[in-house]
């Protein structure tokens, strides 16, 4: 089940305020700005929570630039080494996406997903954020049944390419989101309960291995219901408030119903259990 937002080991918000930091990149010179703070974030997720889409949120804002999924890739997670060597070049400015902001960045950051070697790695990823002052930004999905329609027809998109035979796990009209929900997943629901589990253990663990770090715990639903929320993210990241938009559209809006193709098994395997809100929920 969903991580609970009561549990011990979570803090909603630290009081510590982010750390300070200065950087000099070698790539270029931050002139007049050099004096001018930036504080360090990380989002960490999972795939098809909403981190796409709270990322483009963070981009709205003038001076933030969080820089996609740089972890994605095998060959700057394969040893802890190569690990740092990309987070000091993401926090030194010296990483360049079309995210990037000017030289008077106030905050930069980027997503790591839980099963890009983060995990493996948390010790000396959590003494690594805890010397460089680097502030951690969860974000799950409380829902997890739409999470795991979504991962499912992402995955076969990825290969039937819907989109006038392209690919996209984000989509920025009402017209390719209709589109892409097109495809009903079957769920198995011999081991949906088990999956479920499984998932909700996953978040669970990450947050116990990154207790001791500065972080701030948000779910996607919250975002979605809570204008007030991305107020307070602006507050635990120490940058100046501003409305903060994105393109993105959602595409898979309304009841699960419409998007599972073997739905009245889902909804005979979960009725009763600890998941049954997860098959009426909207978000």
């Amino acid at each position: 089940m969903s991580p609970s937002p009561d549990s011990n080991i979570i803090t909603q918000l630290e009081p510590r305020i982010p750390t300070l930091h200065y950087p000099k990149p070698e790539t270029f010179s931050r002139g007049e700005c050099s004096k001018n703070p930036v504080r360090f974030f990380v989002i960490l997720s999972m795939q098809r929570s909403g981190s796409g889409w709270f990322e483009t949120l963070l981009n709205s804002h003038v001076n933030v630039s969080s820089n996609g999924e740089i972890f994605s890739l095998l060959e700057r997670r394969k040893n802890i080494s190569n690990i740092v060597q990309t987070l000091e070049k993401v926090y030194n400015l010296d990483w360049f996406t079309s995210a990037s902001k000017n030289e008077c960045s106030a905050a930069v950051g980027f997503k790591w997903m839980l099963n890009q070697g983060l995990v493996e790695h948390h010790k000396e990823i959590v003494e690594y954020f805890n010397h460089r002052g680097v502030s951690v930004i969860f974000l799950f999905r409380k829902n997890l049944l739409r999470r795991m329609v979504s991962v499912l027809a992402n995955s076969y998109d990825r290969y039937a390419k819907l989109l006038n035979g392209t690919h996209k796990s984000h989509v920025h009209s009402q017209q390719e989101a209709t589109a892409l929900s097109s495809y009903k997943p079957i769920i198995n629901s011999a081991s949906l309960i088990s999956d479920l589990k499984e998932i909700g253990s996953a978040a669970v663990k990450a947050l116990e291995y990154f207790n001791s770090t500065r972080h701030l715990v948000l779910y996607y639903e919250d975002l979605i219901m809570n204008c007030t929320k991305l107020k307070d993210v602006q507050e635990f990241l120490g940058i100046p408030q501003m409305e903060l938009t994105s393109r993105q559209v959602k595409i898979h809006k309304g009841p699960l119903s419409d998007f599972v193709k073997n739905w009245d098994d889902v909804n005979k395997t979960l009725t009763g259990t600890e998941y049954e809100s997860f098959l009426r929920a909207d978000y």
